[in-house]
């Protein structure tokens, strides 16, 4: 009688013992899956402050060149945010001068021209694509001393209102044409876009306002460029 309590006993911690091991490994398991999704949440998120756009672009109140990076965001990459660096040359002035341009495109839609098509995402596999109409935000600056943030004394009082020389809004709208490289022939971009905008600054339209006379060929510019799709 004692034998059986004693193997009966025996056989009860064991099988004690085999459920804490088995809770513990749980418990580490658990643990790991966590701190794994942590860590992948982490590096999404520096991921996606790594640009996967570069433009060069001519004109567009940014000088005679500018170029940059930029990033391309959701769910059909629809919209863009480009940092572009341009160059105004001296031409009558005593120098040339920099300017700096951060700028947020929109892409309402895109038909797709040529290429398989994913009709569950509406991505383009590879092929053509072409858009028919983009909108442009963007805000520059050109840096020097002639330029100015506030109205100085040497101007009668609001003489220029709210505007300044140092920075300029500018709107823009256009059209794009993008070429989805297929993915053996890719060596440093996915996608190769060209496009051209018809833009004017907040200091243009208001000469317009102000004087209706001025024609529109004077206030509105053409910009051409170049997109780069890396990512």
């Amino acid at each position: 009688m004692r034998w059986n309590r004693f193997v009966i006993s025996i056989g009860l911690l064991l099988q004690t013992a085999t459920v804490a091991a088995g809770d513990s490994i749980d418990v580490v398991n658990q643990e790991s899956d966590t701190y794994r999704h942590r860590v992948e949440l982490r590096q999404r998120r520096w991921a996606s402050l790594i640009p996967n756009q570069f433009v060069i672009q001519n004109a567009g109140n940014m000088g005679i060149v500018s170029a940059g990076f930029g990033w391309g965001y959701g769910k059909r990459r629809q919209w863009e945010t480009h940092l572009l660096i341009g160059y105004i040359p001296k031409d009558k002035s005593t120098r040339g001068k920099v300017t700096m341009t951060l700028k947020e495109n929109y892409i309402p839609w895109d038909l797709h021209i040529s290429g398989p098509h994913d009709s569950s995402t509406g991505i383009l596999k590879r092929g053509w694509t072409f858009s028919p109409l983009t909108a442009s935000l963007y805000i520059n600056t050109v840096y020097g001393h002639e330029f100015w943030k506030s109205q100085p004394n040497r101007y009668p009082d609001k003489y220029y209102e709210f505007m300044s020389t140092k920075f300029r809004l500018n709107i823009a709208l256009g059209q794009r044409i993008t070429w989805e490289i297929p993915s053996n022939r890719r060596k440093y971009a996915k996608s190769i876009s060209l496009f051209y905008e018809l833009g004017s600054c907040d200091l243009y339209i208001r000469a317009k306002f102000l004087e209706h006379s001025i024609p529109l060929k004077d206030i509105i510019g053409l910009s051409i460029g170049v997109k780069l799709q890396t990512l």
